[in-house]
């Protein structure tokens, strides 16, 4: 941990080698300290149900897709979070993992579903009523190549960014619908933010993603 921190962060990170868990995590440390904070990575799920430690936590960030968690360690993430730790994260690292943990999906506020097969040019727009929140004030609507993802989310959020998605010939019967790709929302006394963007580390890389994610982290933090 970094000396003078004012805050602390915890970085939890594994699961599925193919979200580059410790690369995208890595990108965002630097910022974090920069930002103040003191910064301990961990790649055991068991650190959740250490309460002393997450007490202590300000902010978890968590990339670890693809995986499974105990009763105890979604209990610990999920009773820290709303006792006021933040929690932020992206992609398949937040709503493309723990499946069978009620609580920790409805702690996250959506669990992702399909994507297609290829990656697509998309356009993300910020959601004019939030223009002026701090994680997107200044970004104009951008365009990604990557993965984009088909959520199940919650009314609860508050989105910030959002794509037009238009499903495959014969699917729902309708036309192009909305998908939310940013959000936030509480939980108990905790913040959350979460984007979908972020398959692979050059998708965090583009700057108007970067810079929201950079934001969101810090955002979310008790």
């Amino acid at each position: 941990m970094s000396e003078g921190a004012r805050r602390r962060a915890l970085v939890v990170r594994g699961g599925w080698e193919g979200h580059a868990p410790v690369e995208a995590t890595e990108l965002f440390i630097p910022s974090l300290v920069e930002a103040g904070f003191g910064v301990t990575v961990s790649e055991d799920l068991d650190v959740y149900t250490d309460a002393e430690l997450m007490a202590a936590t300000d902010l978890v960030v968590q990339c670890w897709s693809i995986g499974t968690m105990t009763p105890e360690q979604s209990a610990g993430l999920v009773s820290a979070v709303h006792a006021g730790t933040g929690f932020a994260g992206w992609h398949g690292g937040v709503v493309g993992t723990f499946g069978g943990s009620h609580d920790y999906l409805r702690m996250v506020g959506g669990l992702f579903l399909w994507h297609p097969e290829d990656f697509l040019e998309y356009e993300v727009t910020i959601e004019p009523g939030q223009a002026g929140h701090p994680i997107v004030a200044g970004l104009d609507d951008f365009t990604v190549t990557t993965e984009q993802y088909w959520m199940l989310t919650d009314s609860l959020n508050t989105v910030l960014a959002r794509t037009t998605f238009t499903p495959e010939d014969g699917e729902h019967g309708r036309g192009p619908v909305d998908m939310p790709v940013v959000w936030t929302r509480g939980w108990g006394a905790g913040k959350i933010f979460f984007s979908a963007i972020g398959h692979r580390v050059a998708d965090l890389e583009q700057p108007a993603v970067r810079t929201l994610t950079e934001r969101g982290l810090v955002w979310a933090a008790r």
